[in-house]
């Protein structure tokens, strides 16, 4: 996920490199890794652009010394190639009159700029994104008009996209849209167009929210808009923005851990087409796993329910797996034969990187599997992996578990030999779990009243089941433990009274054991809950999710238990974003 912004206006605007630096502070949260700008005045086209955060290059590179009519900003959060000045947006054409910034991920561009190398075109950074201006290049060299190339450009890639282009010479910034946010900000004599409304509130709060498929160009005075190759009437989209900027900020969700669980979809999607893209870091991580004799899978917190699922996986399939809390990592010793596959959201989870030094030096190979391009972790590794959920502002991870899960699925499967591409329907699963959010509430709300809860699960729901109590515990504060449904009996049952409430994690194996726990549990008059996919358990409440392939279900039920720890919270005048005691990435032992 990135931050983008352009900017144009009728007049001579001396403070444009100001507003626009401004516009891009408010986008920060979408990408902190590198910062850039292109300013257009008359026939003079100028990017300055660097690694680092905005304050920071904006004061190294004198960007607000920047003179135009017309700007470009991007603030980036890395997925293709690492964090570094070169592959900083905006990107150029090999003349440096287009400058393109672009919030996404293009699925085909190694085959476009395959293509457009062998037309002689030079590319300098190692981003999917440097493909658009080129393409724009190339097209106007075949005697398109610019509006022309830049939809051929647009209509040759592949994937999701927010796309902003401005060409030497014309007071225009074009662009196009799919699955990724743009709107456009309507002000006097001045227009904006941006990944986020709270990036311009403070100028205008007149907006026209674009679609999939829009493609077109503002000026100072103009909005077009093209879909499917009908002009769209522009005035039916205009709105009126009542929000303040605070509020606008969350894109209208109370919290940002609620926006980041709805933006579970596009991080799963992006994570999947992020590891089609890195195929050969993929075949070389599974050629690194089938060939040790043991897999040592280490994480923290929510990170390690993500690794423990994947043990369970490989475990059944014959794989010598040991799942490792990071903070034990003394308990076991690794060899020259082992594989380490190292789990972190942050990249830079204190306790991982103990033990990831501690394993090479063993002479053990390591895989990563991050969220941060090059982070420390990954700097670590022999084989580099990455989830591509973007940045995740609410401490709880959300949006970061559910990408975990599915790229941690996309290697499973490549291991046993099957078709990934059941994968593509997990984003859509997402969204039809996520429409039992009401259902989700009300479970919360109730488990908010008290003071204990158990999760229980089998097999593959084991983790999920985990998932859910810390889920409770860490930004609820209620007392929630899981356990395997089975061992349930062997203790744990002795505290269960009337109403004491036990939430089951089905995903649709081992029902009948399930159903039997159900009862154990219905006959010490516990309250019972169920996160069922496709067979009920016939609890009090229950929440039955359908998918068509149960490979999916992991992605039916994780957005339930994650919705109703947050409405638990909520309900109980606890703020979810930040949890005491807690910080985002654990950096200290």
């Amino acid at each position: 996920m990135c931050g983008i912004i352009g900017v144009i206006s009728k007049n001579d605007e001396k403070k444009l490199a100001t507003i626009t630096v401004q516009c891009l502070e408010r986008l920060e949260y979408r990408g902190y890794d590198s910062v850039g700008v292109a300013s257009m005045e008359g026939n003079e086209l100028e990017v300055r652009k660097a690694k680092g955060r905005i304050d920071e290059v904006v004061k190294r590179l004198n960007i607000l010394s920047m003179t135009g009519r017309v700007f470009l900003g991007h603030t980036r959060w890395a997925t293709h190639g690492e964090p570094n000045d070169i592959n900083a947006h905006p990107h150029t054409d090999c003349t440096n009159s287009i400058a393109v910034v672009h919030n996404g991920t293009i699925k085909n561009f190694r085959e476009l700029r395959e293509d457009l190398e062998s037309l002689g075109h030079k590319f300098k950074s190692e981003t999917d994104t440097e493909v658009i201006p080129h393409l724009v290049e190339e097209f106007k060299k075949r005697g398109m008009d610019s509006f022309s190339a830049f939809k051929s450009a647009i209509n040759s890639i592949q994937g999701s996209y927010a796309v902003l282009a401005i060409i030497k010479g014309e007071n225009k910034i074009y662009f196009a849209k799919k699955d990724n946010p743009l709107i456009i900000g309507l002000g006097d004599k001045m227009n904006f167009i941006s990944s986020d409304i709270p990036s311009f509130l403070p100028y205008t709060n007149k907006v026209l929210i674009l679609i999939d498929g829009d493609v077109g160009y503002i000026t100072p005075d103009e909005i077009y808009i093209e879909n499917e190759g009908k002009k769209v009437n522009v005035l039916d989209r205009i709105k009126i923005i009542t929000w303040d900027a605070s509020a606008a900020s969350k894109e209208g969700y109370a919290h940002y851990m609620l926006k980041e669980i709805h933006e579970s979809p596009r991080a799963v999607d992006d994570t999947i087409s992020g590891l089609i893209s890195d195929i050969e870091d993929v075949k070389n991580a599974i050629k690194i796993l089938e060939e040790s004799k043991r897999i040592i899978v280490i994480a923290a917190g929510t990170s390690y329910h993500a690794g423990l699922y994947f043990s369970l996986l490989l475990q059944r399939e014959g794989f010598n797996v040991i799942p490792v809390i990071a903070s034990e990592y003394y308990n076991i010793k690794t060899n020259q034969e082992d594989s380490i596959l190292a789990i972190s959201q942050s990249g830079e989870t204190y306790d991982v990187m103990i033990a990831l030094k501690e394993f090479k030096a063993n002479g053990s190979k390591i895989i990563s599997l991050t969220n941060v391009i090059d982070s420390a972790i990954a700097r670590q590794s022999d084989v580099k992996l990455y989830t591509r959920a973007g940045p995740e502002i609410g401490v709880a991870a959300t949006k970061t578990f559910t990408s975990q899960i599915a790229a941690l699925q996309f290697l499973y499967s490549l291991i046993k030999g099957d078709d990934y591409t059941y994968l593509n329907k997990a984003k859509d699963v997402i969204r039809r779990s996520l429409d039992f959010e009401g259902e989700a509430k009300l479970i919360g709300e109730e488990l908010s009243a008290k003071s204990n809860a158990y999760y229980l699960g089998r097999g593959l729901s084991l983790p999920f089941a985990m998932e859910g109590a810390l889920k409770i515990k860490e930004i609820t504060y209620l007392h929630a433990e899981a356990y395997a449904a089975g061992e349930s009996k062997h203790g744990p049952i002795a505290l269960v009274e009337k109403d004491f409430p036990v939430v089951f994690i089905n995903l649709g194996e081992l029902v009948g054991e399930l159903q039997n726990n159900v009862q154990e549990m219905k006959a010490r008059k516990a309250k019972t809950y169920a996160i069922s996919v496709n067979e009920k358990l016939n609890t009090d409440k229950e929440i039955l999710l359908t998918v068509e392939d149960e490979r999916l279900s992991p992605f039916a039920v994780t957005p339930i238990i994650q919705l109703i720890a947050y409405y638990s919270a909520v309900k109980r005048g606890n703020d979810p974003d930040k949890p005491r005691n807690l910080a985002k990435t654990v950096t200290v032992g």
